[in-house]
């Protein structure tokens, strides 16, 4: 069974830090593209931040330079640090695998930013 748990939401304060991790298991995610996507209420979920199996990151316009998204492929782990963080980057976030015709979500993270 493929399970996708993330960890390490909560509430920031304008400009500060928070890391998301997520712990995949059920099967060999090496081969996949791991990512971070976010719902923000009364919006459509979007990408932020991914990583192929090579190591290659593609981000949101609006997080790059502030975020960081990471894999240790071995673990079958993906992270995504976050810094300087917005009041709009309040979100839940997903973390996602994918190849060819598998796709899997986890079940979201809240992340708030507000003072």
């Amino acid at each position: 069974q493929v399970q996708l748990v993330e960890s390490g939401g909560g509430l920031v304060q304008p400009g500060g830090s928070l890391r998301l991790s997520c712990a995949a298991s059920g099967r060999n995610f090496r081969s996949y593209v791991m990512g971070w996507y976010r719902q923000a209420p009364g919006e459509q979920r979007e990408s932020v931040a991914t990583i192929t199996s090579s190591g290659s990151t593609n981000y949101a316009d609006s997080v790059k330079g502030r975020f960081t998204i990471s894999r240790d492929s071995a673990k079958n782990t993906v992270s995504l640090q976050m810094n300087s963080l917005k009041p709009e980057d309040t979100a839940v976030y997903y973390c996602n695998a994918r190849v060819v015709y598998y796709n899997y979500w986890g079940q979201g993270t809240q992340v708030t930013v507000s003072s």
